[in-house]
């Protein structure tokens, strides 16, 4: 029999003066509680209680053994109770890992309102844009923008994400505007390290799905810098609305190939697949999405006075 199943019927045993009595509050039979009691005293080779048709007693033995024994059940049952009350109640150090970008422009205003609902929650948020190992890294939970490779992860998709194909109006004058895909493999295009192909663009339009060389003298890790660099009349880029937007809406990058797409993209929290999920983890991701959806919050320049249509237009 369980060596902790024991221990609690033994001392159940011993504060209710009853087998039947420790039995009810166990939900176990009567002789199922006395079996447990005999396994024990059969292990240890000594008797524990003395039985009577009237009575139960310790003995000598069974009364040390009961001093010893009863912090550990109650330290076991406290410990019982609050991990099932962190399952319920968003409580403790949540281990958030985020791309750089989305997370100083997003994520970074939001929390304090997420902070100030949950005031028994620490959030302790790593920067980068690599994808980390949740469970080796020990994360509880990470943001993640584009699309997703298969994992035993679980997936929580918190918002599209609309991606710009820009450059500046001083790169075009320079360079020339690009009018179909293909015209790309002439230009400086600026690449991101982390997207799945670096080297390949690809574009839904007309005449069905595109994917097109690419290459150029500016490859980062970082979309802020790619924009940098394409306001600074170096080249093309491909980066979210979240990046861009504002720029292409002032007019500091102009929207290219109108009449083709690159497809979009979505933001997602992950976290290990687990039956249980933490009420931290939980109560997070329900927040995000709230959040930034339906239609997520770093598009809402498109609703005031410039936008960009589906097709990539900007509209005044």
């Amino acid at each position: 029999m369980d060596r902790l199943t024991s221990l609690e019927v033994f001392n159940k045993v011993v504060e209710s003066a009853s087998f039947s009595e420790a039995a009810r509050q166990l939900g176990l039979s009567r002789a199922m509680a006395s079996k447990h009691v005999q396994s024990l005293e059969n292990r240890l080779g000594i008797r524990l209680l003395n039985r009577t048709t009237r009575r139960l007693s310790l003995t000598e033995a069974g009364s040390d053994f009961y001093n010893r024994t009863s912090q550990i059940v109650a330290d076991l049952e406290d410990a019982e109770a609050k991990a099932a009350d962190l399952h319920l109640t968003p409580r403790g150090v949540l281990k958030v890992n985020a791309p750089l970008s989305f997370a100083l422009s997003q994520l970074g205003p939001i929390l304090p309102a997420f902070l100030a609902d949950h005031p028994e929650v620490q959030i302790n948020l790593t920067l980068n844009d690599r994808i980390v190992d949740l469970v080796d890294e020990g994360y509880d939970m990470a943001i993640r923008v584009g699309r997703l490779a298969d994992s035993s992860l679980i997936a929580r998709k918190l918002a599209r994400c609309r991606l710009a194909l820009c450059a500046s109006p001083g790169y075009l004058k320079r360079r020339g505007t690009p009018k179909t895909p293909e015209d790309l493999t002439r230009h400086n295009c600026l690449g991101y390290t982390y997207s799945a192909r670096p080297n390949q663009w690809d574009f839904d339009g007309p005449s069905g799905h595109v994917t097109v060389p690419i290459k150029g003298n500016l490859l980062a890790n970082n979309g802020d810098i790619l924009r940098d660099a394409a306001i600074a009349d170096e080249g093309i880029v491909i980066q979210p609305t979240f990046i861009v937007g504002a720029d292409l809406c002032a007019g500091k990058l102009v929207p290219l190939l109108p009449d083709w797409r690159v497809p979009d993209i979505a933001v997602y929290a992950v976290y290990p697949e687990n039956r249980h999920v933490a009420a931290k983890v939980r109560s997070f991701v329900d927040f995000l999405v709230k959040r930034f959806g339906p239609e997520p919050p770093w598009d809402d320049w498109r609703k005031a006075d410039c936008a960009i249509a589906d097709n990539g237009k900007v509209s005044r």
